[in-house]
């Protein structure tokens, strides 16, 4: 847990297991849907409690006025969405959550690998992603079927660029063609494979392996060149 004064912002504490230890490092609010539990956390503590969907109050793109960590178990079924939300939260300053192995690797993942996509270079657009450990399913009752694990997103950035976001998408939309052939579905041919060559990309690269600054290089380009009725230069570049 980064050791800031820093809010903190829990997400579904349910019966306040965590919340009591977190209660003993800073002043805490916390966001849960069940109305039942609501009750419960209410006897239980004296704290700000938001009895609802915390999507809900994120409507604005800041849950927060003040700076604020986000600490918590997150319920897996919204754990990438609310990760997200966060990471586009210039409030938010560090992320420090539980949630499915899987969904930590892809956020953690590297350029070359299998896995890595679009979540892994939003990830570390704006943060440095480091998994913590892992918790086997013995650790809870009922145990899921599935590893866990802890993953921490130290910000160095407010937020990521939202039309990049939506870039890569379209670039990881499938994973197992090559990125010019992704990209076809919103650029021209033409356009691209002027964009590659003066990038000194290879037409067969596939979108796991190109680098998240060279993603931004192409995203620039073409929105430099989108910008300009898509007229496109021949000025080349040298070589990396």
């Amino acid at each position: 847990m980064p050791n800031d004064d820093n809010l903190i912002v829990e997400i579904g504490p349910g019966l306040g297991d965590l919340t009591e230890k977190l209660l003993q490092k800073n002043s805490l609010v916390a966001y849960e849907i069940d109305e039942d539990l609501c009750k419960i956390l209410k006897e239980k503590f004296d704290i700000e409690l938001v009895c609802g969907d915390v999507l809900d109050s994120w409507q604005t793109g800041r849950l927060r006025e003040e700076k604020y960590n986000l600490i918590a178990n997150l319920p897996y079924y919204v754990a990438t969405n609310i990760i997200l939300k966060a990471l586009n939260d210039e409030n938010c300053e560090n992320i420090l959550v539980l949630i499915q192995k899987e969904v930590a690797e892809k956020f953690n993942a590297k350029v070359g690998e299998k896995i890595y996509g679009s979540l892994a270079i939003i990830a570390s657009s704006v943060a440095k992603t480091e998994i913590k450990f892992d918790i086997p399913p013995s650790a809870f009752v009922p145990a899921p079927k599935v590893m866990s694990s802890v993953i921490l997103f130290k910000k160095f950035k407010p937020k990521y660029d939202e039309e990049f976001a939506k870039f890569l998408k379209v670039a990881f939309s499938q994973p197992r063609k090559t990125l010019l052939k992704n990209l076809s579905a919103k650029y021209s041919k033409k356009e691209l494979e002027t964009v590659f060559d003066k990038l000194n990309i290879e037409k067969n690269i596939r979108p796991h392996q190109v680098s998240k600054e060279l993603f931004f290089e192409v995203f620039s380009e073409l929105k430099g060149e989108t910008k300009n009725d898509n007229t496109t230069t021949n000025t080349k570049r040298d070589s990396k």
